[in-house]
């Protein structure tokens, strides 16, 4: 919770239209400074911004919904009628609100919600480009992105535009990430490229500088590590930005960031849980100060709902319920989805499911957690509104390319608690295995084959998972120091897609997951013993004995003895040189994950 004593005093006294002594902001040159008492001199601007709501419409704590979001705007704007509102993409995508119109009902509601100006995130491209270019021309405010190239060399979208409030130039300028390119399905950006953002703001920001007096950049970059393109390395290349209204990683900024050559950047989170806002005052051509803060669900609990958006957006739903209930397919069999089976066990719609996963994204391997399937379908007609009902949470299908041991180790955590109910049991395709119950958890699965070759734990294998596991969710942590390499829409479109192509719907468990004791470990088979050799014939006069150089035994290792690991080693590999099992070097070195040991490490080796 982010509670800040001065909100409500913006809201409801017109004294901190000047100034408040009480705002906990980041100050010019600061970070979280306190304001000094008096009123900054210039007029006074508030930029509202929201990033990353993927379509959340509806209000469901703490999620504040759309025409919450826009009660936070009306009153800010009947506070302070110089006032902006932006957003930093990631909008027209993510719930089944937005995704069985493609985006239009989105365009709708944001239209009324009164925004000044947009970027593409990543999710804007998840219908097409040629359908986003569609929907801009359904917006009433400009999107703008001066790093989106057709092939022609042109933007495909306005890079910048010069908006005065009350005799103030505003510049803003639109930045999409470039991993873009891989974080929506690769067809929907074909014949388009992504320009370093850098050298592109910095191109618009030397030719608008002169003509405006505040320059802000709509950057859909994020400040993830594992990106290249974050808005930290914008700012400090690119001099001359004010403020940087950054998207995409989901960050939670509370009271923005001052960074390189004097930006203030400011992020509010995602799913419409917060409403950023940016005071600044502007003399003579000159940002006199600047400050950021958010607004979340409790510090805006006295503000009303803008009833006119709570209607558009209850009037869409009416509208979609014959879209849900269009026919996707037919099941001849009970779709088994309820969460005393997909959470114990491979079910036939969880196998539907990982199939329709792996096949979107052409993976090698697909795991998705049996506690994101909410419901059974049952025999019959498969409508849109049942596959939703299944899979309510919006999530996205995300790519890793992932070692062979990291894929075990994820089968371990998924059935760590079989035959017990786990919200993480894996549903699979493209792999099989075994589980031994009578092992400790962690290795209880073995038999493990990718296709139908055994799992190499030092391969890498492409995985199609969702977007709450990839960054460690059901404690699938494995999985979140890999990059993600693909992203292919949201999983209730993908299985809508697989069943409307005429896949085969599976009449119960394909038997990818089954029960079964682990082989019996192997030792070295003993030396058959030599058949006594005949004794020979002495000759009368025996030749001399050539001497024979003397074979000294290899001695085996004693307790004490370790081994080094070195790079590319596994247990398995050093057992076998050391003539035992790597269930004996686990346990004698009380190794809790078998898949998990490092270069440099030391081995106890038994007697």
């Amino acid at each position: 919770m982010i509670i800040r004593k001065w909100f409500t005093s913006l809201l409801f006294s017109a004294v901190l239209l000047v100034g408040s002594a009480q705002a906990a902001a980041a100050a010019e040159g600061t970070t979280g400074s306190t304001p000094e008492p008096s009123a900054p001199s210039g007029k006074h601007i508030t930029i509202l911004h929201t990033n990353d709501m993927h379509g959340r419409a509806v209000e469901a704590s703490p999620e504040m919904g759309f025409a919450k979001v826009t009660g936070i705007f009306n009153q800010y704007r009947s506070q302070n009628p110089d006032t902006l509102v932006l957003d930093v993409g990631d909008a027209v995508h993510g719930t089944p609100f937005a995704t069985l119109v493609q985006g239009e009902s989105i365009v709708k509601v944001m239209n009324e919600m009164g925004y000044d100006a947009t970027v593409p995130g990543n999710h804007e491209f998840n219908y097409g480009w040629k359908h986003l270019v569609e929907l801009t021309k359904e917006l009433k405010f400009p999107m703008l992105s001066a790093n989106v190239i057709q092939d022609d060399g042109t933007t495909l979208f306005k890079p910048y535009i010069i908006k005065e409030v009350d005799g103030v130039k505003f510049g803003i300028i639109g930045l999409s990430t470039p991993e873009t390119a891989y974080k929506t399905n690769p067809t929907n950006v074909t014949g388009l490229k992504f320009a370093d953002p850098s050298v592109e703001a910095k191109k618009w920001v030397n030719e608008i500088r002169g003509q405006v007096d505040v320059v802000v950049v709509l950057g859909h970059l994020g400040q993830d590590k594992s990106s290249v393109d974050t808005s930290l390395k914008v700012v400090k290349e690119v001099p001359g930005i004010d403020i940087f209204i950054d998207g995409h990683s989901h960050t939670v900024l509370e009271n923005g960031l001052m960074a390189g050559n004097n930006t203030l950047i400011a992020s509010a989170g995602e799913y419409t849980k917060y409403v950023g806002v940016v005071d600044l005052w502007v003399d003579n051509h000159k940002v006199m100060k600047k400050e950021a803060t958010l607004i979340d669900e409790k510090e805006a609990a006295d503000i009303k709902p803008d009833q006119k958006v709570a209607d558009l957006v209850a009037s869409i739903q009416k509208e979609q319920e014959p879209i849900l209930k269009e026919k996707v397919g037919e099941t001849p069999v009970l779709l088994e989805g309820s969460r005393e089976k997909a959470r114990t066990g491979e079910t036939n719609l969880g196998d539907l499911l990982a199939d329709a996963m792996r096949d979107v994204s052409q993976s090698d391997v697909a795991i998705t957690n049996g506690g994101g399937i909410r419901a059974s379908i049952e025999a019959g007609t498969i409508t849109k509104g049942d596959v939703v009902t299944v899979l309510p949470f919006g999530n996205q299908i995300v790519q890793l390319k992932v070692k062979g041991s990291d894929i075990k180790a994820a089968l371990e955590n998924g059935i760590s608690d079989y035959p017990e109910s786990k919200g993480g049991f894996s549903q699979v395709s493209g792999v099989t295995f075994k589980i031994d119950t009578t092992k400790p958890k962690g290795s209880r699965v073995h038999s493990v084959k990718i296709g139908d070759k055994a799992l190499d734990p030092d391969a890498t294998y492409t995985l199609a998972t969702n977007d709450f596991m990839a960054v460690g969710g059901d404690e699938y942590t494995m999985f979140t120091k890999y990059p993600q390499a693909g992203m292919y829409g949201a999983l209730d479109e993908a299985l809508i897609n697989y069943i409307q192509q005429g896949k085969p719907i599976p009449e119960g468990p394909a038997g990818r997951i089954t029960e079964g004791p682990a082989p019996a470990e192997t030792t070295a088979p003993a030396p058959t013993p030599a058949k006594p050799a005949p004794e020979p014939t002495t000759p009368s006069n025996p030749a001399p004995a050539k001497p024979q150089p003397e074979v000294k035994p290899v001695p085996a290792p004693s307790a004490a003895e370790v081994y080094v690991v070195k790079k590319g080693d596994t247990l398995y590999s050093i057992s076998l040189k050391y003539h035992t099992t790597w269930q004996t070097l686990r346990d004698l070195n009380h190794i809790k994950n078998a898949n998990r040991i490092y270069p440099g490490q030391q081995i106890k080796l038994p007697a």
